[in-house]
Order: C-alpha cells, then structure tokens, then sequence
C-alpha cells in the first residue's frame, strides 16, 4: 500500500492563507503527475490542480485560478499547495493524489476550513 502523507490543513480566516505539502515514497513520485483534490461535505471529490513530473505543466480549476499554485520538489519527493485569499467555499478535506502508470495513489487527507 503506497502511503502519501499530507499536511499543514487547519483553519484560516477568509483572505487568509495555507500551504499544504504531500510527501510520497521516491519510487512513487519520481515517476508520477502528482495532484491535489477537494472534498466539501455532501459534494464530490474534485481535482483542484495537477503538476507534470518534470513541474513545467501545470494546470488549475477555474475555482482557484489565480489564488492557487501547485509546484513540486523533486529531491524532496513533495508537492505543495500554497493557497491565498482563501474564500469559505474553499472549506474542504485536501487529497494528494498520485498517478503513476494509469495507478491512482490517495493520501489520508487533511482539512482546511476557511472562516468568514
């Protein structure tokens, strides 16, 4: 069982910011686009943004276009998600997700509530 374990969820006031970073095993991640997802309560996971293994592709829901930046840190076999200006909308349990081969990999997830 692959773990990817995130962190640095918690709760911010809106306008607030957050960076959350997800590490994987190097087996993994060397090899994988590496992503983050959302779930709201009663809603279905979506994918928030995603990064290409090299990092020079990135791509973002039109949500957190602007506000969002995903980037990875290959000799650290992390991700990061810096997240600005968050809005209460942006309340939800944040997934890393790995992809390597066509093979999903999940994290645990970790919560971030933004307040008004």
């Amino acid at each position: 069982q692959v773990q990817l374990v995130e962190s640095g969820g918690g709760l911010v006031l809106a306008g607030g910011s957050l960076r959350l970073s997800c590490v994987a095993p190097r087996s993994i991640f060397s090899t994988s686009t590496m992503a983050w997802y959302r779930q709201a309560p009663g809603k279905q996971r979506e994918l928030v943004a995603d990064i290409s293994r090299n990092g020079g592709i990135t791509s973002y829901v039109d949500a957190v276009q602007g506000r969002f930046t995903i980037s990875r840190d290959n000799a650290k076999s992390t991700v990061y998600l810096q997240m600005n200006s968050l809005k209460p909308e942006d309340t939800a349990v944040y997934f890393c997700n790995a992809v390597q081969w066509g093979i999903n990999h999940w994290g645990q997830g970790t919560q971030v509530t933004v307040s008004s």
